[in-house]
């Protein structure tokens, strides 16, 4: 036996530091998304889907 391990690969790491150290940061950041954009009801996006195609959208 000479000690010596095979190299991990991405996921094997991953893997064991996720064992270790849970899963404490987020797949995104907020800088990733666009938390602060205005987000349009329910309502408002079903009279935008009832606007006729030659009126424009």
């Amino acid at each position: 036996m000479s000690g010596e391990r095979k190299p991990e690969t991405d996921w094997e790491r991953r893997r064991r530091l996720a064992e270790v150290f849970g899963d404490a940061l987020p797949d995104t950041t907020r800088d990733d998304r666009d938390d602060d954009a205005p987000r349009e009801s329910g309502t408002d996006a079903w009279l935008r889907a009832q606007v006729p195609p030659h009126h424009g959208g």
